[in-house]
């Protein structure tokens, strides 16, 4: 029992671990964007689904001894992946499908092993039944689940604040090669124990075990969806409007898992009686929350009670499908559709919703369908129960409706693709009337509407902020100016006859919404150029552009990509820019402080650091916090700039970030 037991946790250990390692590893590659992560758990969530029917076809179909035979030899075959360190050749040149291109990424770097992973719970699971006809089998499913916890947990707190990504990725394949011998000595046991050439029966057995009906396949299949449905949208909710790091990743996958473990510990945590009204009431707060007219303000209130929600749905999807568990002898076929609908679902969110919805209506949608489910397993209780139901169900359907409707309200343009939602609409006045773009729910930029001041610089541009000052100190001759991060191009309204502003934006529907909707770019006096893809990894490429001033301006949402912060991308700036040349950090974020960050940066390269904070009081330009990186004193001494410095605090313990390290904890608000 002991060799089935660690097989299996140790499986489930390194299936969970390598999600966050290898997302992490190309995060960078990919702009930062939070759909690398939803990319990622579509890929392990199909690899589960092919584990899950290889076992499955294997242990009905196979002999025991030629199932041990070609696991153990797929077991072999997979060590000539190891390490898992993803080839530079799959970095994006701009114009690729980043999604699919994830995918054929993952494929070449972790697929046989994670395979083999995948193929482990279920299989194991299969030989432990046979060997052991009176063991809890569903047991070793709550151990599996628990390990993967564990590793969850152990990557935010233990791993990532501590270890390179590329020692994660040697300790990782170390791992693999202890799981490889352990998986290979259970399969040989598994024949020592003895066990019948048929591995399961189609028919009831000699215990009066029913067979499974269609129904049974259906209803496994949905509850396991909706359980990776709604993962994924509330993931994909919060870490587009925060940060998309490890952290805000693991803490929703960290609660399905919670789930499961109850579920299906065998104790049974899971009650309906217990869990039907704060599934009504959690269901009802979250489409509330949503509502565009009474959402909640404070982001971490937002997230604690999605999380929260997030809990009690998948308590009541996974405690209904653990309810319909069927006879061990039935467990492979039962794993293959829980994880099918797991795909499925999760498809769903990363692939389909983001070419058939114009921003995230997929959360409201699976809110709805969460209070339908409800409905349907309370169909025969007592009428006073259905009818709370139904009026919890009008409550969230009424709210989720007006969620969707405030967002498309005067819209002018919706687009949604892997970078995130984009919504382009008017308000205001007069004069003071103005079109702004929405990259999620954060601004990225406005325009006046008004003939005479469409040209005026706008938010985060004035010039009284730092980047403002940066041009203006420096504008006694024709600057190249680079700019990371196009939105609606308002810099280039600082343009003059002679300038060159180089604008460097990974979306495309950016580009195109800045063509066609602001007028920045088409009225501006310097030459205007919009390179498309990664800036980073086209700085990489490109020959010494020598810039004056490069303004790194690009967020997803809230959150700026980490892979513009470090000692690597530095290196890519200090390429491009003259000697005299300031580079210029948009570090502005109510959750981040991210100018110890950048000072750290400048210290080891010997330049100056200034932040420059411009309240933007009585005038109507944003807040902004910017730090200005330079050697060149006279701009750092300059009456405008010193008066605007604020000293920038120093975080105990913060180490320079790296392509291979960074810490968001430690900079934490």
């Amino acid at each position: 029992m002991i060799i089935y037991a660690l097989t299996i946790f140790t499986s489930a250990f390194l299936l969970f671990l390598v999600q966050p390692i290898m997302a992490k590893q190309i995060l960078p590659w990919f702009g930062g964007s939070a759909a690398v992560w939803t990319t990622c758990l579509v890929f392990f969530q199909f690899l589960l689904l092919f584990g899950y029917a290889y076992s499955d076809w294997t242990t009905r179909h196979m002999k025991p001894r030629h199932q041990a035979i070609l696991h153990i030899a797929l077991l072999a075959v997979s060590l000539l992946s190891l390490p898992i360190l993803a080839d530079p050749s799959w970095k994006p040149g701009g114009e690729e499908e980043p999604a699919w291109r994830i995918l054929g990424l993952l494929a070449a770097t972790i697929g046989l092993p994670y395979f083999l992973l995948s193929t482990t719970g279920p299989l194991v699971q299969a030989w432990f039944a046979r060997s052991f006809p009176a063991g809890t089998v569903y047991r070793l499913f709550a151990l599996s689940n628990f390990a993967s916890l564990i590793a969850l947990l152990c990557y935010p707190f233990l791993l990532e604040p501590w270890v390179t990504t590329v020692r994660q990725s040697t300790g990782w394949s170390i791992g693999y090669g202890v799981f490889a011998a352990l998986c290979a000595a259970a399969a040989v046991y598994s024949l020592r124990a003895g066990a019948p050439a048929a591995a399961t029966v189609t028919e009831e057995g000699a215990d009066g075990a029913p067979k499974p009906t269609a129904g049974d396949f259906a209803l496994w299949l949905v509850f396991s969806a909706m359980g990776s449905f709604m993962l994924l949208a509330v993931t994909n909710h919060i870490t587009h409007d925060v940060a998309s790091v490890p952290f805000l990743w693991i803490l929703p996958l960290t609660i399905y898992l919670i789930t499961f473990i109850l579920c299906f510990e065998g104790r049974g945590w899971y009650r309906r009686n217990i869990f039907l009204v704060p599934l009504l009431a959690g269901a009802a707060a979250m489409a509330w929350a949503l509502n565009g007219d009474m959402s909640i303000s404070n982001i971490k209130h937002a997230i604690a009670l999605f999380c929260a929600g997030l809990f009690v749905a998948c308590m009541f999807f996974h405690g209904e499908l653990a309810n319909m568990k069927p006879a061990p002898r039935y467990l492979t076929s039962f794993y293959l559709m829980v994880s099918l609908g797991g795909a499925l679902g999760g498809f769903f969110v990363g692939f389909v919703a983001p070419r058939l919805f114009p921003t995230y209506y997929e959360f409201g949608l699976g809110l709805v369908v969460t209070v339908l489910l409800a409905a349907y397993v309370v169909r025969r209780m007592p009428l006073f129960v259905p009818l709370v139901v139904v009026c919890a169900g009008g409550f969230t359907a009424y709210h989720v409706y007006h969620y969707v409707e405030s967002l498309s309200r005067n819209a002018l343009v919706m687009k949604r693709n892997f970078y995130g939602t984009l919504r382009v609409r008017d308000t205001g006045s007069g004069d003071d009337a103005v079109r702004r773009l929405m990259h999620g729910v954060i601004m990225h930029g406005e325009q006046y509407l008004s003939g005479k001041r469409r040209t005026e610089p706008t938010s985060y541009y004035g010039p009284s902020s730092g980047v403002g000052l940066a041009i203006k100190t420096l504008g006694t001759r024709p600057l190249r100016v680079a700019v990371i991060g196009l939105g609606t191009g308002t810099l280039a309204t600082y343009g003059r006859p002679g300038d060159v502003y180089r604008f460097y934006e990974i979306n495309p529907a950016v580009v195109d919404i800045a063509r066609t909707q602001f007028s920045y770019l088409s009225d501006s006096k310097a030459k205007v150029e919009t390179v498309l893809g990664d800036a980073r990894l086209t700085m990489e490429r490109e020959a010494p552009q020598g810039y004056d001033v490069i303004a790194i301006d690009a967020f997803s949402s809230d959150a700026i990509p980490v892979h513009l912060i470090t000692r690597e991308a530095m290196a890519a700036y200090l390429k491009h820019l003259k000697p005299d040349g300031v580079i210029a950090f948009h570090v502005t974020n109510r959750f981040l402080r991210l100018s110890p960050v950048v000072k750290q940066l400048a210290d080891e390269q010997n330049l100056r650091a200034v932040l420059v904070v411009d309240d933007a009081e009585e005038t109507d330009f944003s807040r902004t916090d910017w730090v200005l990186v330079t050697r060149n004193e006279k701009l750092v001494a300059d009456k405008e700039i010193t008066k605007a410095a604020t000293a920038i605090d120093t975080i105990p313990g913060l180490a320079v970030w790296t392509d291979d390290y960074n810490n968001l904890f430690r900079i934490l608000k």
